[in-house]
């Protein structure tokens, strides 16, 4: 299911709904994600007690109004004598005849949990039909070891159900089955694990739940980034039971970052959206991302040509735009860039040599077209900047940072390539112009601009950004894999002194293990360079 954090009435009306159509196929034990109720994460909604007695109103409801001969399990947040709990509530017989609460809280990465919730102790088991069941909530099953796993050894369970809500990176879903399988076997016991899909800010839920025998086999696999009810029968002939073959990498990294968008969008209300297209790879990317999500009657492309603009990139751009069929407009940048500096001569000095300050002053004056249109149409601006780029600062705050979300920001620049080749090949005739691809990035603001007068070769930098951002990796460490002591330096001095400007950027979907902002918490003011 795919629940929107906060829409409390809508998420039951939606467990409602799904349930009954369940039951109508004759299901007998209905199992929701993790904190279905309230959307995950609710963040420091927890800590509002006004928010979680709005949420057992809607236990009162779905008590009433679920299908009462089935067993319904449902993720919520609870509170009991001034603690907030993350909790499982089963249903049946139109009352709630049990409830668990999740008892290993994760505090890394993403999660916040200890922050928010009391840790439950006891295990919940129970009898439905002719099997015990037992429940768990996501990270409870993730530690084998663990206190949650330990507390149901000696209770000779047939079924273990797992309520999750764990976000997508690339490779989460061989990492889960392998954490899974473990688990199963360790209790000997069949294993439905259940995830949320759909994007929530920065994060995707990719779905995919589960059905895992006592052995660790993975004999049941719901659909990928899409709500889908997976039917099994957990007890005599499962009667072939179906399995979606997981999509193949690249496909699904762009499949969740078009699901991140397309939530993004419609869950905060805004209809139409706006992406600055250059000519360049990575707005070329953005936009097809945008009309593959959200159509292309919803998405809107402007380009601002400079004086430092080729007739390549604008062409380029032209023809992207009649292919994917979208509204595009062109606003030349070039007269305002001369007013611009004309106004700034008595302060900059009649003699000013141009650098820095000019090329950025482009990029914000871009800024400030696409943000008054933003503002007149109702248009949700999409920035276009990757993760390669946002890591080293190789952007321009206020200028092509600014917008209300950052479909790209955490897919480094060679993936951008990869991702845009494995795009056009699924059409017979490319929707991304292919000398967009072939040509060189460059930011344009400068006459014969390349982004390596800048930046280190991108096939060098990007694996020097892995080790350093995802892998934490030190200097010694790095220079030591033999990356070479200068590129070294620059580049985690580089990263380092950016922290303040991705502060400021928009939110953008998560995909890699280790994303800027939630993942990644570092301080502004910070001399430590290793």
């Amino acid at each position: 299911m795919n629940p929107t954090v906060g829409a409390l009435s809508a998420n039951a009306a939606k467990i409602i709904e799904m349930t009954r159509q369940a039951v109508a196929e004759g299901a007998k034990l209905v199992v929701f994600p993790e904190l279905t109720v309230a959307g995950y994460p609710p963040e420091d909604l927890i800590l509002k007690d006004h928010f979680a007695n709005d949420c057992r109103k809607q236990l009162d409801r779905l008590a009433q109004e679920l299908p009462a001969e089935a067993h319904v399990i449902v993720g919520v947040p609870i509170a009991e004598t001034g603690k907030k709990y993350n909790a499982a509530v089963v249903f049946h017989g139109s009352q709630i005849i049990g409830t668990y609460k999740k008892m290993l809280l994760p505090n890394y990465g993403v999660f916040d949990e200890k922050r928010l919730f009391t840790a439950g102790t006891e295990p919940l088991v129970l009898a439905i039909g002719e099997q015990k069941v037992a429940i768990h909530i996501c990270e409870d099953s993730w530690d084998a070891n663990g206190e949650a796993v330990a507390s149901l050894e000696d209770q000779k369970i047939d079924l273990l159900v797992n309520l999750s809500a764990s976000p997508y990176y690339r490779g989460k879903l061989n990492e889960r089955i392998d954490v899974l399988a473990h688990t199963a076997t360790k209790l000997n016991a069949q294993l439905l694990y259940c995830n949320l899909v759909g994007g929530q800010d920065e994060l995707v839920f990719d779905g995919a739940s589960m059905v895992f025998s006592a052995d660790g086999a993975c004999v049941a696999r719901a659909r990928q980034f899409d709500e889908d009810i997976l039917y099994f029968q957990t007890s005599g002939d499962s009667s072939d039971p179906r399995k979606e073959p997981p999509f193949a990498d690249l496909k699904e990294v762009y499949e969740a970052l078009k699901l991140g968008l397309k939530d993004y969008v419609e869950k905060n209300g805004f209809r139409n959206t706006v992406v600055a297209l250059s000519g360049g790879i990575d707005s070329a990317l953005v936009l097809a991302l945008a009309v593959d999500a959200l159509g292309a009657g919803r998405v809107a492309a402007i380009t601002m040509p400079s004086q430092f603009s080729s007739s390549g990139t604008l062409n380029d751009a032209i023809e992207m735009a009649e292919i994917l069929g979208v509204r595009f407009h062109t606003i030349p940048i070039k007269g305002l860039y001369k007013v611009y500096k004309k106004e700034l001569a008595p302060v900059w000095g009649g003699h000013k040599q141009p650098g820095l300050a000019e090329e950025n002053l482009q990029a914000r004056i871009r800024g400030n077209l696409i943000m008054a249109l933003s503002n007149e149409f109702g248009w949700m601006v999409l920035a276009t900047g990757n993760k390669s780029e946002m890591a080293m600062g190789y952007s321009t705050i206020y200028g092509d940072m600014c917008g209300g979300f950052a479909v790209i920001k955490d897919v480094p620049k060679i993936l951008v390539f990869d991702l845009c080749r494995w795009r056009n090949e699924q059409d017979e005739l490319p929707v991304i112009p292919p000398s967009i691809i072939a040509r060189p990035p460059s930011a344009e603001l400068k006459p014969d601009q390349k982004d390596t007068d800048s930046l280190p070769p991108y096939e060098e930098l990007d694996p020097i950004l892995e080790d350093y951002v995802e892998n934490d990796l030190g200097i010694d460490a790095l220079n030591a894999k033999g990356y070479g002591p200068q590129i070294v330096k620059r580049v985690v001095h580089a990263v380092e002194l950016s922290e303040y400007k991705r502060r400021q950027g928009p939110p953008g979907i998560k995909i890699t293990p280790r994303a800027f902002g939630r993942d990644r918490r570092m301080p502004i003011t910070n001399r430590y360079r290793n």
